[in-house]
């Protein structure tokens, strides 16, 4: 009987290696086909949200191109900000990080998803963008490519999260077997 305990044991740990393996999230930015900025919630709590953006060193010197920005959390709620850019202040030159802060409404849980438009002559090599929230740890995305024109161009983590079984469920129904097993009147 404890040979059968063994057996299932490591069964469970293979199959929560390949579970593990099997989770894939997107890791390449890619353009929105249906994203819409439009959905705006009114007379809710507004939350303080910090974001840095580092240009990449591989970027144009200085973009005159206009970007704007939108994120949110798997519940629909999103931040927008639009016309990060400004030219005078240097604002995304190459090798460098620029710091944003915008209230938004609502108050977002964790962010899973983040899109940069931009539009313009000049061309743009984000190379991350870091997103620090009300009630979310903070999630660096990590582009390193050219933004493509006029269209919103990004990631989505939101239902990678939620639509694959996690090892901790598989470990989960182990212990629940386990404890069954060990209780019941073959084990001794």
């Amino acid at each position: 009987m404890v040979r059968k305990f063994y057996f299932l044991l490591q069964l469970t740990f293979f199959l929560c290696l390949s579970e593990a393996k099997s989770s894939s999230i997107q890791t390449q930015p890619q353009a929105a086909e249906s994203f819409n900025i439009s959905y705006i919630q009114k007379n809710v709590q507004s939350c303080s949200y910090n974001f840095v953006i580092t240009t990449s060193c591989s970027s144009a010197k200085y973009t005159r191109d206009e970007i704007s920005i939108a994120f949110g959390d798997a519940y629909g709620n999103q931040i927008y900000a639009a016309r990060l850019d400004d030219p005078a202040t240097k604002t995304f030159e190459r090798c460098s990080s620029d710091s944003f802060q915008v209230n938004g409404v609502p108050c977002a849980y964790q962010i899973c998803y983040v899109y940069l438009y931009r539009t313009g002559p000049d061309g743009w090599k984000p190379e991350s963008v870091k997103i620090y929230g009300y009630n979310s740890k903070a999630i660096t995305f990590y582009y390193n490519t050219f933004i493509p024109s006029d269209t919103w161009f990004g990631f989505n983590y939101c239902s990678s999260s939620s639509s694959h079984p996690q090892p901790l469920t598989l470990l989960s129904l182990f212990v629940i077997i386990a404890i069954s097993f060990l209780f019941s009147d073959d084990f001794y």
